[in-house]
């Protein structure tokens, strides 16, 4: 895949430890990237490094010094940042319930790492990004923002305020020909997601235009692409990646 324009480029994907987190981690390496997987799962992001030749770092999300801490150890590690994945994110043990019934603390948690977590990530590794020209940010929304998944209101509205923040975060960082966008996975099978309900193999697969569960691999190409040259007069989008569910 170095065709894509990616070899060589220096790659940090936040919440690489499995899922999506390590598909993207894989899909870079195999453009031919230098890749940093981050976590607060050592153990994991350790095996997603061994996996692609590339660096681990664990970090917090949540707390400015320890993403401080990413940025400065990838520069140091990779002499810079190309491309930043911000993808960490809670799905996983989320309970459904009704807006009314709602946890408050739960409802905190799920904004400081989906929202509060983003920005932190991005702010942190701005000056990097900046300076390396044709930087490229490549946030992960989910398509739930666009269907309004029932019950879940918590997670819908912490991926909608990731897209707004790509749209205000791409007419900020524009004028150093840093690239901010987004891709909305639709239901995707990953160890996280096959959590979620019993018949989680076969949710959405009729849903869709394309009949067929979705895989980590799916969601690969659309960042690879918004990461790329290819790409390199696209920014403050969103790419819905769900199989055409949301046309049906």
């Amino acid at each position: 895949m170095s065709d894509l324009g990616l070899n060589g480029k220096r790659v940090v994907v936040t919440g690489a430890a499995g899922g999506l987190g390590r598909a993207f981690a894989q899909g870079f390496a195999d453009a031919g990237a230098t890749v940093m997987a981050a976590d607060v799962n050592a153990e994991g992001i350790e095996q997603t490094a061994q996996m692609t030749g590339g660096f681990a770092q664990t970090v917090d999300v949540t707390d400015a010094a320890s993403c401080a801490a990413l940025a400065k150890a990838a520069g140091a590690q990779m002499g810079g940042v190309d491309i930043l994945i911000n993808n960490a994110a809670i799905y996983a043990g989320l309970e459904r319930a009704p807006l009314e019934d709602l946890d408050e603390d739960i409802w905190d948690k799920v904004m400081a790492v989906n929202v509060k977590g983003v920005w932190q990530v991005s702010r942190a590794f701005s000056p990097l990004l900046r300076k390396a020209g044709q930087g490229a940010i490549v946030n992960v929304a989910s398509a739930t923002v666009f269907s309004g998944s029932p019950q879940w209101m918590h997670y819908v509205a912490s991926k909608g305020a990731v897209i707004a923040m790509t749209r205000a975060m791409a007419r900020e960082m524009g004028d150093d020909n840093v690239r901010v966008n987004v891709i909305a996975p639709g239901f995707t099978l990953t160890e996280a997601s096959l959590g979620l309900m019993e018949d989680a193999a076969s949710y959405g697969v009729t849903r869709g235009a394309l009949k067929r569960a979705s895989q980590p691999d799916d969601m690969v190409g659309g960042a690879l692409y918004l990461a790329s040259p290819l790409a390199g007069f696209v920014t403050g989008q969103t790419l819905i990646i769900d199989g055409g569910r949301q046309f049906i």
